[in-house]
């Protein structure tokens, strides 16, 4: 078997992690996987990091003549057994490439981001009719499947993306090392949430709530990790001058790290405020690390979290809802350490990269051909 793993973004963000980690896994299973992305974005420099075969186009997911040309030439060359692709807009270059060639091989697509445009255009039927199955990451993102584009329930599975939770195990880190970087006591408590810098993350709602409870509780410590989007530089901005305004004491603006698990490991407490989000990487990873989570109820969350039983939720850009639900981590050890075991299990059995591996091979060798790959 030989993959074709597309992800045409320019941005850097769950999707484009998630597609490098995918690939990555499905090499290790013994399957020669390629990546194909836009020439000059993120995703090219960290694929090459990690030593996997890039292939570039000149798009960043709309419709480009050129790009069809590089990947028709691409497709015919390579012989590829399917193609994957976690961005539908690729599919305005997969398709009309995979039609140019004359290939018949699979094209499958992980829905990752929901749309509010209704599709079902003779446009878009002609892209979505050539996708084999279209794989929906949350309930949510099924159900904006079939309101949106021309594809039928028998075209659509529920799989969700996960993480390694070999890697992401509380075992393996030291819940001191990124403390003792921060001036964090090991004595004190630290909530954090991990989000690119982006409107409707819940950053305002956070340093809301973390205003209120630093002056009730002097040991408690504030950490938000990201950076900025391209072009959202002013409104990370925004969000540090929030803070300083907001007489919050001890919020630490950690930067982009890349060393997420050890970032977890100082954390008690995770919380994740976004207003509307298909699923959660950041979240499933932090379950992993046996964390109790305060998340929003909303979207994809509620296929992660189990309320009071995994995480607690909170109502949607309520800081105060918020605050109540993190206080009652705060001042509940037991609490904590219930919660964090239980999201440990459960990321485990539901959200592990190599259970779920297992499924989409599953699929890739039912539409490939008679032969099992595994």
């Amino acid at each position: 078997m030989k993959v074709l793993y597309s992800c045409l973004s320019k941005s850097w963000g769950g999707m484009e992690m998630f597609a490098i980690t995918a690939a990555q896994i499905l090499i290790r299973r013994g399957i020669e996987t390629h990546i194909l992305c836009a020439a000059n974005s993120r995703i090219e420099e960290e694929s090459l990091k990690r030593g996997l075969t890039v292939h570039t186009v000149n798009s960043s997911g709309s419709f480009s003549l050129s790009a069809v040309r590089q990947l028709r030439k691409l497709i015919k060359s390579q012989n590829y057994s399917l193609i994957h692709t976690q961005a539908s807009k690729d599919l305005w270059v997969l398709v009309p490439a995979l039609k140019a060639a004359a290939s018949p091989i699979p094209l499958f697509l992980t829905k990752q981001v929901g749309s509010y445009i209704v599709k079902k255009d003779l446009l878009h039927k002609f892209l979505y009719n050539r996708l084999t199955v279209a794989f929906a990451i949350s309930e949510v993102i099924r159900t904006n499947l079939l309101d949106t584009c021309p594809l039928t329930p028998e075209k659509i599975e529920l799989l969700h993306n996960g993480t390694d939770t070999s890697r992401f195990d509380p075992d393996k880190f030291d819940k001191y090392k990124v403390r003792k970087e921060f001036g964090v006591p090991g004595s004190g408590i630290a909530a954090g949430m991990l989000a690119r810098f982006s409107p409707g993350k819940g950053h305002e709602e956070f340093i809301e709530a973390a205003s209120v409870l630093s002056k009730k509780y002097p040991d408690l410590y504030f950490l938000i990790v990201g950076e900025a989007s391209r072009g959202e530089e002013a409104y990370a901005e925004s969000i540090k001058k929030l803070a300083a305004e907001s007489g919050a004491r001890n919020i630490i603006f950690t930067g982009y790290r890349s060393d997420t698990p050890d970032v977890l490991a100082a954390l008690d407490i995770f919380v994740f405020p976004s207003h509307s989000e298909a699923f959660g990487i950041a979240l499933v990873e932090a379950m992993s690390m046996a964390k109790p989570a305060v998340c929003s109820a909303a979207d994809g969350v509620l296929d992660i979290v189990v309320d009071n039983e995994t995480g607690l939720l909170f109502e949607k850009k309520n800081a105060k809802d918020l605050e109540l639900k993190l206080e009652q981590l705060v001042k509940s050890k037991d609490l904590r350490e219930r919660l964090g075991v239980n999201a440990r299990k459960r990321a485990i059995a539901m959200f592990d990269m190599e259970y779920l591996t297992d499924r989409v091979i599953s699929f890739y060798n039912k539409f490939t051909s008679t032969h099992s790959y595994l």
